[in-house]
Order: structure tokens, then sequence, then C-alpha cells
């Protein structure tokens, strides 16, 4: 009995779901990071060895003959993985150009392409004949770059003391939910069971609920620090919008205090009009009675005893 009469409606359903998860699991974290312009956290490594393992994935259930969803399942994860790749290698913290980002974009459709097509003909016969020892070591090798690419973020985990940082939850949670459905529906074939199938979904379920509890260790563990530390933000926002408010009324009261000065000096110079008093230039009041005794001083007044002593 060959693989395509081991697929139950069950399986295929699985399988679909599996695949429909798995589809749009890296969607999340592609947008995460063009929205952030930034990929620190999530390393280029752990993308690269998750999108080579998309090809003996792909090499190990196409020479299977596994249901179509689990067959395309790799292929799409490959490439969702690859686009990943390459946004570590564009954004900070590595800033590659963009030249360089798309002659690694062509040698791994290259090279990517041409190992699996290369493998999958020779394979298929091999197996054909009973010989599984080849699709055996594919998928040993499959499962062991995706398991080491998940090792990575446990590097930053440590780094942070358990802390996630640039990897998106959204994205987590789509990818283990897609393993899950994905073991779900090679239990449901008919016939022995795919062991070293499951093993592989096991094994990305396992780490990415092992990055799961980091985190929600973590945030248990500086609740209390993280909370004061809200506080103190808080309390310094206060005061800072408390400075604002008190230079604002403060500039308020000066604007005031100098718009009735002036209306005090025009008070004051039109007063002439208004009272008894002007203000003369040196600051002294004179009254409006002796305005008339204010007239200018002539010659004759400042000098008669010069013209008496002319005309004796």
């Amino acid at each position: 009995m060959t693989n395509s009469e081991t697929n139950t409606p069950a399986a295929t359903v699985l399988g679909t779901i599996g695949t429909v998860l798995w589809c749009i699991q890296l969607i999340p974290q592609i947008i995460y990071n063009w929205r952030r312009k930034d990929t620190t956290g999530l390393p280029s490594i752990m993308m690269f060895l998750w999108a080579a393992s998309g090809v003996p994935f792909g090499i190990y259930f196409v020479v299977q003959d596994s249901n179509i969803p689990v067959q395309v399942q790799p292929h799409v994860f490959m490439l969702f993985a690859l686009i990943s790749f390459l946004q570590t290698l564009y954004y900070p913290p590595q800033k590659w150009p963009l030249w360089k980002v798309m002659v690694v974009l062509v040698v791994c459709v290259a090279v990517f392409a041409g190992i699996e097509v290369g493998c999958i003909i020779p394979f298929e016969r091999l197996y054909d004949d009973g010989v599984t020892w080849p699709v055996t070591l594919v998928g040993v090798i499959a499962a062991v770059l995706l398991g080491v690419g998940l090792l990575p973020p446990y590097f930053e985990l440590w780094k942070r003391n358990g802390q996630v940082v640039g990897i998106n939850f959204i994205f987590l949670t789509i990818d283990s939910l897609g393993a899950l459905f994905s073991i779900f529906s090679l239990v449901a074939q008919h016939g022995d069971l795919d062991i070293l199938g499951c093993v592989l979904y096991i094994v990305v379920l396992a780490l990415e609920l092992g990055i799961f509890s980091s985190h929600i260790i973590w945030m248990l563990r500086t609740r209390k620090a993280r909370k004061a530390l809200k506080a103190q933000e808080s309390q310094t926002e206060n005061e800072n919008d408390a400075q604002d408010e008190e230079k604002q009324l403060g500039l308020g009261t000066g604007n005031e205090l100098q718009e009735s000065n002036h209306t005090t000096d025009a008070d004051n110079i039109n007063g002439d009009e208004n009272g008894d008093e002007i203000i003369d230039i040196s600051g002294e009041n004179i009254p409006d009675n002796d305005k008339k005794d204010q007239s200018p001083k002539t010659d004759n007044d400042t000098n008669p005893p010069q013209i008496e002593d002319a005309k004796n």
C-alpha cells in the first residue's frame, strides 16, 4: 500500500489546516520587521537555517508521497523564512545594501531549487525499489536544521535574562498551531505512523513552547521591578506636565503684567487731558497752575546789569 492510499479525509483536512497556518505564520513577523525597520533580537542564522530546512523537508515529504498539504507546507515555510532572513540582512543591526541582499536572494533560490530537484528524482526511484535510508537521512538533516535553527533565539534569551525581543508572538502562536495540526495529520493517516515526520514537528513545537515559557517566566520574575519602573515613569511624566503648566501660567502672568505696565504708561502720558498733572521728562510733577510760569527766558531777563553799565 502506497502512501497515497494511506491518506484519509481526516489526515487531509488536518494537513490542510496545518498548511494554512504555516502559510501565514511568518507574515506577522515579516510585517513586524517592516514596521519596526529593525530586526534586533531576531537572529539571521535562525531564519537562514529555517529556509534551508525547507529543502530536505520538501524532499522527504515529496519522495514519501505524503498528502498534498504536507508536501506544500515546507515550500511555503521556506519562502517566508527566506523573506524574513533577507529582512534581517537589510534592516538594522546589519544594514546590508539592497544589491547585496538581492544577490543573496538569487543565490539561495538557485541553490535550494537545484538541491531539491537533484535529490527528488533519484530518491524516488530508490524509494520505490525499497531503499529507504536516503530519505530517512534527508529527514534527519531536516530535523537537525529545524532544531538548530531554533537554538539562536535561546542565546538571545540568555543575553536578555529570558526576555523575548524582536520575535513576534503572533508568529510563534501560529507556527506552533501549524506544527500541532501537522502532527495530527500524520497521526490520522492509515498504516504505520511516520515517526520521523512527527519528530520534525514536535521539535518545532517543543522549542517554541520553550520560548513562550522563557518570556512568561521573565515577566513573572520582573513584575515588581517593571511595576516600580512604570510608576516612576508615570510620576516623572506628571512632574513634567506640572512644570509645563507652571511655565505656561508664569508666561501668562508676565504678559498680563507687561500689558498692565503699558496701560499705566499710556494713562500717565495722557494725564493732562484726564487730570491735573502732566509728567515732566525729569520725572517731576508740575501743577497745571504753574505751566504759565515756565515760559522761556529772554536775553533781557538774563543780562540786565550789563545793559546798565553800558549806559553809565
